[in-house]
């Protein structure tokens, strides 16, 4: 990546079996690559467990229930241009669960709500169905890069 990330990853559980910070800056990496971000980026990702996870996507999104991931926009005043993009709350028990549910190894499913959440950071969405075909398919082509199958097959 030619421009600068600046990441943050903190663990709010238990790192045994997690990734490591270096394969969430690669996965960051390769979205902000597939999603054609020159400029340099700023980001921190945590991750949670169920307790944090339901408290955030409840007070947040008004859904009470741990989700897979949440991502937080930084929302600078008018004028103000920095890399800061948001932040990521990523759920482990959630992830790892889902990973089980759907057949899917531990290690691909958290390199795609990686890339899922620093492309909601980036300001795609999936509310509209032509926006979650783009986004969907925008995930699978940078997953491909990082040898991972379609998440969405």
């Amino acid at each position: 990546m030619s421009a600068p990330l600046t990441l943050a990853v903190g663990y709010a559980v238990p790192r045994a079996g997690l990734p490591a910070p270096a394969s969430f800056r690669r996965w960051v990496e390769a979205a902000l690559r597939g999603a054609k971000r020159r400029k340099g980026a700023e980001l921190a990702i945590r991750i949670v467990d169920a307790d944090e996870g339901r408290t955030l996507n409840r007070d947040y999104r008004g859904k009470d229930y741990a989700t897979n991931v949440l991502s937080f926009p930084a929302e600078l005043p008018p004028g103000v241009h920095l890399p800061l993009l948001g932040d990521l709350a990523i759920c482990a028990p959630v992830v790892l669960r889902e990973a089980a549910e759907q057949g899917k190894s531990p290690r691909d499913h958290w390199a795609h709500l990686t890339v899922h959440g620093v492309l909601h950071l980036l300001g795609y969405d999936h509310i509209e169905d032509a926006e979650a075909e783009a986004m969907e398919a925008l995930e699978t082509r940078i997953l491909a890069g990082l040898g991972i199958a379609d998440p969405y097959a």
